[in-house]
């Protein structure tokens, strides 16, 4: 593949790095997580800017773009650490375009172009935490699914309108609900997540209407929710690549101004080679992503090369934050250091949906079947 951008893609990217940049500064972010940890100022400018509709069709006010264009608006979000749920409304809407009816579609997606909306997206799950075998259950219902169980640690679910679910029937076939959060039978519990993003726990006992079945009303809604877990995963990766490139860019000015005997840390050969380490295990998380990105664009078979990605984003993101931390010295472990939030951000992604160890057994079964 061509890793250049186009020019269109280009300006998207620009006009993300101006619209993070600029609104997400450090005393910023800080502010906003002292308060309920939603920047509505900058969920509003994205809206302005027309990056909540970039992969939503047209018909709604989406600019019909794709999988690329969105890693690239992701990558600037990681870079700034900004407080907003642009990766679970961007898969989750996402997802109702592909898959859900045109009255959803209709009912929802406008709303979500213009900030209106948030949609919280629930994939993970208690126990072993297999996103393809999800522990709420799903029992059909007159007019609608029964939705019985709970789902953990809910991204801005506190601040979401609706929250798209993964759950499972006897007969282990897959439904994918859009669950109203203000709906009777859902119980939102508020709790503390490591990256000081709004989360919560969410127990379902509740009937949801037939119109809010994205996929498996009828059948097996499992290739479904196979799509929408690599949608997932490729924009954790791209945040994780944005997340890298920050804690990188505090760590490289640190050890450049940072003196130690009258010379510069970064001219001490085992700084300079750590440092180097993890540029490049930075471009090595950016390329397969990009990768990932483009041939789920195009078209092709992604499952391997996602899973790929997402290694080196759990694994290389890993070692990337905990690497800029400990180059710090004791200022690395100042939790009102900015490196420091890199540190929470990347550590709670490089277990977001399976650690590496579970990405790497999975990759290794998808190439032995093959």
């Amino acid at each position: 593949m061509n890793f250049d951008l186009s020019d269109e893609q280009q300006v998207i990217s620009d006009l993300a790095a101006q619209i993070f940049s600029g609104q997400s500064t450090v005393d910023r972010v800080i502010d906003v997580e002292s308060g309920d940890g939603f920047d509505r100022a900058l969920w509003n400018e994205l809206a302005k800017a027309g990056l909540l509709g970039l992969c939503l069709p047209e018909e709604f006010g989406g600019l019909n773009m794709n999988m690329v264009e969105l890693v690239l608006v992701l990558e600037q979000q990681g870079k700034t650490v900004a407080s907003v749920p642009l990766w679970s409304t961007s898969v989750a809407s996402m997802a109702i375009a592909e898959y859900g009816s045109k009255e959803l579609q209709s009912n929802l997606l406008s709303e979500v172009v213009e900030g209106k909306n948030v949609v919280a997206l629930a994939l993970a799950n208690y126990g072993a935490n297999d996103v393809m075998n999800p522990s709420v259950l799903a029992e059909d219902s007159e007019g609608g699914v029964k939705l019985s169980g709970g789902k953990p640690a809910v991204g801005f679910a506190p601040h979401a309108s609706h929250v798209l679910v993964s759950a499972k029937r006897a007969d282990d076939s897959i439904v994918l609900a859009l669950v109203d959060l203000k709906a009777s039978g859902v119980t939102i519990t508020p709790v503390e997540a490591s990256n000081r993003q709004p989360t919560a726990n969410i127990d379902f006992d509740v009937v949801v209407p037939n119109t809010h079945i994205v996929a498996g009303l009828q059948g097996n809604g499992r290739e479904a929710l196979r799509w929408v877990h690599e949608h997932a995963l490729v924009g954790l990766c791209a945040l994780q690549l944005g997340i890298s490139q920050g804690a990188i860019g505090i760590m490289s000015e640190h050890v450049k101004t940072r003196t130690q005997f009258n010379k510069p840390l970064s001219a001490q050969q085992a700084v300079a080679v750590r440092a180097a380490d993890q540029y490049v295990t930075t471009e090595a998380i950016r390329v397969t992503t990009l990768n990932a990105a483009w041939r789920m664009a195009e078209g092709f078979d992604a499952r391997q090369d996602v899973l790929v990605a997402m290694y080196w984003a759990t694994e290389g993101g890993h070692s990337i934050v905990i690497a800029c931390q400990h180059l710090h010295g004791g200022i690395g472990a100042d939790i009102s250091y900015p490196v420091h939030r890199y540190f929470l951000w990347g550590i709670q992604i490089s277990t977001e949906l399976g650690g590496a160890s579970q990405h790497l057994s999975r990759l290794g079964k998808l190439i032995a079947s093959r």
